[in-house]
């Protein structure tokens, strides 16, 4: 999906921004800004690009009206001209500083990029770069000069590890152009950096279709379903299992087709579906009825899809295939029991 290969660093501004509470204010810094060498570039970019690979894709989003987003109204000022980056980034700058107003945010560095020559999507395009570093870790450095040491400490940041960071695309600028966002997996972070400061909503794309669909499934199936049917655990995990394999096997979703051969029966089907109307409203979900499968999120969403039968605190069995290989009952003396057949023991 994103592509960095042949990337060009075209223009930096650094401010320092703390928080509004604490009245920390702002540091301006100057325009220019110096690299050290050609190696410290690298690093920069390696900090910066990292983190974005497969990343969900969002929008920029407006109650009322787009051109309300100030951060969507920034991007595409400097994206029209790219040589006021510096005096624009002090506008950004000064708009995130509004918005850190929760008592546990951290000041730091905030940095506005400008880059060319990105692949987002099969496309090239610019894009802009919003980072912000908050946390420093300690390094200790051993300089050996002939068979002496000397070992001292210094405070900085790990380019390993990207606080919050922001990638606007130059795509679908009357939708919200297109970005992703890293980092922030704190409450407080998704309110402030994802919420507040940008103002995003996820991209009517066939990745959060797929993402969106599948959390509903499994909301219902986990959640819903026992309060309107009398259904055993293992017939829970079969319908969990069957939902992830029809993702697996087919490339395009149709509900209709998934209805069918998932849930089958009919009274559970119209339950599901009032279910799933009811659950995208209140979520703000909207889920086409047909879509290309995205594997990312399916992989993703996969992972937390339980297939574990868990029995008092003594066994947990897990159930990946043929539910007709279980049987479920309960002896003369009132204990309950599950059989399980199979051909070959590993």
């Amino acid at each position: 999906m994103i592509d960095f290969t042949n990337v060009s660093f075209e223009g930096i501004a650094i401010h320092n921004v703390g928080n509004k509470v604490r009245d920390e204010g702002i540091k301006i810094a100057n325009k220019d800004i110096f690299f050290e060498d050609d190696e410290t570039t690298s690093y920069l970019l390696r900090y910066f690009l990292m983190p974005f690979n497969d990343n969900e894709v969002y929008n920029f989003c407006h109650p009322s009206d787009l051109s309300l987003n100030e951060i969507y109204t920034y991007a595409k000022r400097i994206f029209d001209t790219p040589q006021n980056l510096y005096n624009i980034s002090i506008d950004i700058a000064k708009h995130l500083y509004e918005k850190s107003t929760h008592p546990k945010i951290d000041g730091g560095e905030f940095c506005i990029c400008y880059f060319k020559d990105c692949v987002f999507n099969n496309e090239t395009v610019d894009a802009i770069g919003l980072f912000k570093s908050e946390e420093k870790d300690d390094f200790l450095k051993f300089d050996g000069k002939k068979n002496n040491y000397t070992i001292k400490h210094e405070n900085g940041i790990n380019v390993n590890k990207l606080d919050k960071g922001c990638m606007i695309f130059n795509s679908s600028e009357d939708s919200g152009f297109q970005l992703c966002i890293t980092g922030g997996n704190k409450s407080s972070d998704t309110q402030y950096w994802k919420n507040d400061f940008l103002n995003i909503k996820p991209a009517s794309d066939n990745y959060h279709h797929t993402k969106d669909f599948l959390s509903v499934t499994r909301e219902y199936l986990t959640k819903q379903l026992s309060e309107e049917f009398e259904v055993s655990k293992a017939d829970k995990i079969d319908l969990l299992n069957r939902s992830v394999a029809y993702f697996k096997a087919n490339e395009k979703f149709e509900k209709n087709d998934f209805e069918n051969e998932v849930i089958q029966d009919k009274k559970m089907i119209k339950s599901f579906r009032t279910f799933n109307e009811t659950y995208s409203a209140e979520n703000d979900l909207e889920i086409a009825d047909s879509f290309d499968i995205s594997s990312q999120a399916l992989k993703k969403q996969a992972r937390i899809f339980k297939s574990v039968l868990k029995l008092d605190k003594n066994f947990h069995i897990y159930i990946h295939g043929d539910r007709e290989l279980i049987e479920q009952g309960m002896d003369k003396d009132g204990r309950k029991f599950y059989k399980i057949y199979f051909k070959e023991e590993s």
